[in-house]
């Protein structure tokens, strides 16, 4: 095998002048197509974490993800826009940061509080706003506090608490410096999750650990446990204190919820919440009835009207309830933070709720695809969102988008392909499956909007295509005439159903194939049955690609080619140098095009040569797609928000930074789109696609 660097005028076992001039192109070919950032479309909903109203303004509320995005809206919870990226630049972290604690001033609403936390490692910290959210300054004193709750003193908003994995802080003078007021070395009060502040008197402070409630009397100099009533090592979501009535409190954990009638002396579990919703994740008081709680379960939304003495489910148990939002001027208007399904708005006092997600798009969009015939038609599937989720259509662009999850059962979608003659599949954590549509154009789509492609119905139902039938070769021995002989016949396997994740697939000629973590298949019956598998190839097959007739499968540390549509497969050379393989692709010419955590690879010799692209700017490949209208090789990286095109012939490329890292990127027409690692589907602007259509 034969293996060039391409370095700065260094050239290694180079055969020819050519690859000479090759090299100069790659070097100083690169060129910005686009600064703008680039659209996000959808599809709408996603996880939603934390709201916060703005005191005196109950049509304007902020809202917190888990991708460090902060969210307003301006109109009840109708619509919404991203207002900012908390910590984006300053971190440097490949996590974003989960926002579950805003607190917009009581006094200055300009003035905007943001906390928050890292899943991944014990980091987080506390952003300040001082313009209703234009531009945000970290809290020095809280640097690198993972910080699960903040509130603000209902009796002096100069007084915050913080309470963080390390224990509980305080500030007096508006969040502008901090001091732990829970003991340093506390064993106990650590991993606080939630707080709440006496209405009448801010020395008085409840905090909520992963092990059971504290709470102090005297700002903190000195804490005791309330614990009794509870279950043990009980996690404590949720702290309310009745603002008429403080002592009345109310605690939610995930052993269920609690009441104390004596300032938390003594608590007493309520009833009325099945044991599989226990785990209560918020509390919230009707603002004009106090008798009026909601409770935010893993198992759904409950609502008692009698102070807790009884409790009523108000959603089905599919609904993970994060945070809920009551309108102090009209207490049936309730509003939902959701996992999955983003915000749910009711208007009836929680008695029905339908999705208010308008520009809120959280999407974990793992396959894109672009109708061949018809750039404004795209398909997105999200992974993560169970029945939320599934495969999304949009006729438009990007502009509206409906979804398609009947018969995926909730199934992750990590890929989708479409046939030659139009139909949709799509590759799930649970095998393929066909897009089976009702005759006859859907409402809002004409006939003839799709060229020659059918129609795709939101009302369509997916259809499994998993049969694995295989056949293979028996030996048998037997006596002819006096003679051992053995023959072989052909068999048939026992049949199974494939329940394997497909990572990849390829159904655009008469042999399909599709790469799975069951191994490599292959069908010549449209799906009807599927051959391979551990059968023929093992180990977990991440990408394919397919042109003439060739094959190319890879897994994440080898390729495999097939030079007969899929019926032997052998390994094909790789370079040395790769840890691990993202993504295959062919150009026109049958070049081989090879996506790694090094970079971007290309051999035209099926293998036995490689050529290495060193100066494309990210090493870290995710993606890699061959758009036969632009004629170009569209490379992306997780690790990136930027995109870069590549002319296969003279190795020029161009570029253009989407504002959002990119797990997928494809072309629609003259414009290109991608899908967003948490973001959704991004669409190029306009004048973007128009400049990056020319040269450099």
């Amino acid at each position: 095998m034969t293996f060039m660097r391409i370095d700065l005028g260094l050239l290694r076992r180079c055969g020819s002048c050519a690859h000479l001039f090759l090299l100069f192109l790659a070097i100083f070919a690169g060129s910005i197509s686009a600064e703008q950032p680039w659209n996000t479309v959808g599809p709408a909903g996603g996880d939603a974490r934390a709201f916060a109203p703005v005191p005196g303004q109950p049509s304007h509320l902020y809202l917190g993800t888990l991708t460090g995005w902060l969210y307003e809206s301006l109109d009840e919870g109708a619509s919404w826009h991203r207002l900012a990226r908390i910590d984006s630049a300053q971190s440097g972290s490949s996590s974003s940061l989960i926002l579950d604690s805003i607190v917009v001033d009581s006094v200055d609403p300009s003035i905007v509080y943001v906390a928050g936390y890292r899943a991944d490692r014990p980091d987080g910290g506390l952003w300040i706003s001082r313009n209703a959210g234009k531009t945000w300054i970290e809290v020095e004193g809280l640097h690198g506090q993972a910080i699960h709750s903040l509130v603000q003193a209902p009796s002096d908003p100069k007084i915050l608490v913080a309470g963080t994995l390390a224990g509980v802080f305080a500030s007096t003078d508006a969040g502008a410096t901090w001091k732990q007021i829970s003991p340093a070395d506390s064993k106990e009060i650590h991993e606080v999750e939630s707080l709440a502040i006496d209405p009448a008197d801010p020395d008085v402070i409840y905090a909520g650990t992963w092990h059971l409630p504290w709470k102090t009397t005297d700002g903190g100099k000195t804490w005791h446990s309330i614990k009794e009533g509870i279950i043990t090592d009980s996690d404590v979501f949720s702290i309310l204190v009745d603002p008429e009535q403080p002592r009345t409190v109310f605690l939610s954990a995930c052993s269920g919820i609690y009441k104390s009638e004596s300032a938390g002396k003594l608590f007493r579990k309520v009833q009325g919440i099945p044991s599989d919703a226990r785990r209560t994740r918020v509390l919230m008081q009707d603002p004009e009835n106090h008798a009026v709680v909601y409770a935010g379960t893993t198992e759904g939304l409950y609502k008692t009207i009698d102070a807790g003495k009884s409790f009523q489910p108000m959603t089905g148990s599919d609904v993970i309830v994060n945070d809920v939002f009551v309108d102090p001027h009209d207490s049936n208007r309730v509003l939902l933070a959701t996992d999955r399904g983003g915000v749910l708005s009711s208007h009836d006092g929680g008695v029905t709720f339908a999705p208010s997600n308008e520009g809120f798009s959280e999407r974990k969009v793992q396959a894109l695809l672009v109708d061949r015939d018809n750039p404004q038609r795209m398909f997105a599937g999200v992974v993560n969102d169970k029945s939320y989720g599934g495969v999304f259509v949009s006729t438009d662009g990007g502009a509206s988008w409906q979804q398609i999850g009947t018969g995926l059962e909730g199934r992750d979608v990590y890929t989708l392909a479409q046939t030659k003659d139009g139909n949709i599949l799509a590759g799930t954590s649970h095998g393929v499956f066909f897009l089976n549509q009702p005759s006859g154009p859907p409402s809002n789509e004409s006939p003839v909007q799709s060229g020659t492609q059918p129609a795709v119905h939101p009302n369509g139902v997916w259809e499994p295509r998993n049969t694995i039938a295989n056949t293979s070769m028996k030996t048998t021995s037997q006596t002819v005439r006096g003679t051992h002989v053995n023959t072989e016949k052909a068999v048939k396997d026992p049949v199974i159903q494939l329940e394997s994740r497909i990572n990849a697939l390829d159904v655009s000629g008469d042999v399909w194939l599709a790469g799975t973590s069951y191994g490599l298949l292959t069908s010549i019956d449209e799906g009807a049955t599927w051959q391979g598998g551990t059968f023929a190839f093992r180990g977990e097959y991440v990408s394919i690609a397919v042109h003439d007739g060739v094959m190319a499968a890879a897994r994440a540390d080898g390729v495999v080619l097939s030079t007969d549509s899929g019926k032997t497969w052998w390994p094909m050379g790789i370079p040395k140098a790769l840890t691990r393989i993202h993504r295959l692709v062919f150009s026109p010419d049958g070049t081989l095009w090879l996506g790694a955590a090094e970079g971007v690879y290309f051999s035209h010799d099926q293998g036995k040569s490689w050529l290495w692209i060193e100066r494309l700017p990210f090493r870290d490949v995710g993606d890699l797609y061959y758009d036969a209208a632009l004629g170009e090789v569209l490379v992306s990286s997780q690790a990136s928000d930027q995109i870069y095109a590549i002319d296969p012939k003279s190795l020029k490329w161009t570029w253009s930074q989407t504002g959002y890292k990119v797990a997928l990127i494809r072309a629609a027409g003259t414009r290109m789109v991608a899908a967003s690692l948490d973001e959704g589907v991004l669409v190029e602007p306009q004048a973007a696609a128009a400049k990056s259509a020319g040269t450099e």
